[in-house]
């Protein structure tokens, strides 16, 4: 491991202790989920859905912290969203929130947070809230984030999905890949909050119409 991801792991421990600090979680069981979510986001088969995705979610928290009405749950929702992440399977974002609950409840966290906690890690299923919540919009638009990316970072990005789908041919990828960003350019906004649509918006859209142009080669 590089000084760099030793570094970001730090401060990664930093914020999750800090976390369950501030809620008055089970410390003593704290290092075991710690490890448990180390371990499920450096699976090799990841190569988008790892810690740099979790650690931008958290930076980007920070960032909105304000707008919020309950931070916590944005920051236990990056943390736990894609716990479960298998790209050839349709129920991840269901079992990562069943993760979470079981294991938020076992860290004895307020069972009214648990509850947004998992609305907000299934609602990403389709990215679309379930509930009528500021922060169940601004989770969506923070894991949504990197379409607005700019340069090298979105196609790094792209880049990295292709390979988390490895599984599939050429012509499936691009079929499949072509229908999510297209569904995504078919919406009036592709983020919720003012804040995300005002900063990333246009950069989003010129991303999907280039991508799907790539795709169409």
């Amino acid at each position: 491991m590089s000084d760099r991801s030793l570094l970001k792991k730090e401060l990664l421990k930093q914020n999750w202790f800090g976390l369950l600090d501030k809620l008055q979680g089970n410390l003593s069981l704290s290092k075991t989920v710690f490890d448990e979510l180390i371990t499920a986001h450096t699976n090799s088969a990841r190569y988008y859905h790892n810690l740099n995705h979790v650690w931008h979610l958290l930076t980007l928290a920070n960032s909105i912290e304000a707008i919020a009405k309950y931070p916590s749950a944005i920051e236990l929702a990056a943390w736990f969203h894609d716990y479960v992440y298998d790209p050839q399977a349709k129920d991840n974002e269901v079992k990562s929130a069943m993760y979470a609950e079981e294991t938020l409840t076992k860290l004895n966290i307020d069972s009214n947070l648990i509850d947004l906690v998992k609305q907000i890690i299934v609602s990403t299923q389709k990215h679309q809230p379930l509930l009528d919540s500021i922060d169940n919009l601004l989770f969506l638009d923070l894991d949504l984030s990197i379409l607005g990316a700019s340069g090298d970072r979105y196609w790094q990005y792209a880049a990295d999905i292709r390979k988390e789908y490895s599984w599939l041919g050429d012509r499936d990828y691009q079929l499949g890949r072509k229908q999510v960003l297209t569904s995504f350019l078919a919406r009036g906004r592709i983020y919720y909050t003012d804040y995300f649509y005002q900063r990333l918006e246009h950069q989003a859209r010129d991303n999907l119409v280039k991508e799907i142009e790539s795709l169409s080669g």
